[in-house]
């Protein structure tokens, strides 16, 4: 019988000169599931997540993914892993348009070669799916905030995310926008893929989520199961 779990995070230590980050965190992602990372800032969420996405070496624990202990040494070990993250802050080419930001470093490419086509039809078929509803051809300078992040998602189930960290997405968006976002991850859910949602809103997190880890200068400090 298979891990019930898509991630696990065992014992997760990460410190900085002069402080600890993390400080012997474990945190367990079900399948299927919303699992809030809930905390003021400074709490450690966002640093936690940069781990399990690769951008920070952890100085102790280690990464479990369906069971197995796993590597992650880079954003690019954890995309081949599944693993896709929505930064507070977008990490869009604002010269590019929606398309070109979607299929950057496309998996399908043969040398510089990119059947765009086939890929636009991809991307169509994965916006009607998830309710990502984006403009393809529109410059990210041209879109709203909103679309912004759902260019953002789209992108990460382009390039095979089965699990999403989204960090504070609800911070620049609407009241209506947050009510699609949180539409969206439903459906993401519906389909088998599972959510890490970092937030510091507790109303936000009480509504959306199956489970939370609340974190404080560190450390896990409750849990609600």
């Amino acid at each position: 019988m298979g891990s019930p779990y898509a991630i696990e995070m065992l014992n997760i230590t990460k410190r900085f000169p002069g402080i600890i980050a993390n400080d012997n965190i474990t945190l367990q992602l079900k399948k299927g599931e919303i699992h809030a990372l809930l905390g003021e800032n400074g709490a450690g969420k966002s640093t936690l997540m940069s781990v399990l996405f690769g951008l920070y070496q952890p100085e102790e624990g280690v990464i479990k993914k369906d069971g197995q202990v796993v590597s992650i040494k880079d954003p690019n070990d954890a995309t081949a892993l599944g693993i896709g993250m929505v930064h507070q802050h977008f990490m869009l080419v604002e010269a590019m348009t929606v398309f070109d930001n979607i299929i950057l470093g496309d998996k399908h490419a043969k040398g510089v070669f990119i059947d765009r086509a086939a890929r636009r039809k991809e991307i169509e078929a994965l916006s009607e799916k998830y309710g990502l509803d984006v403009q393809l051809d529109k410059l990210i300078t041209e879109i709203s905030v909103g679309e912004q992040q759902r260019t953002e998602i789209l992108k990460s189930l382009y390039h095979g995310a089965e699990l999403l960290i989204l960090d504070e997405p609800s911070a620049a968006l609407t009241d209506i926008e947050v009510e699609g976002l949180f539409a969206i991850m439903h459906k993401l859910i519906g389909e088998g893929k599972s959510i890490i949602f970092i937030s510091h809103k507790m109303r936000e997190v009480l509504r959306i989520s199956d489970r939370i880890t609340i974190l404080r200068l560190g450390k896990i400090v409750l849990r609600f199961l």
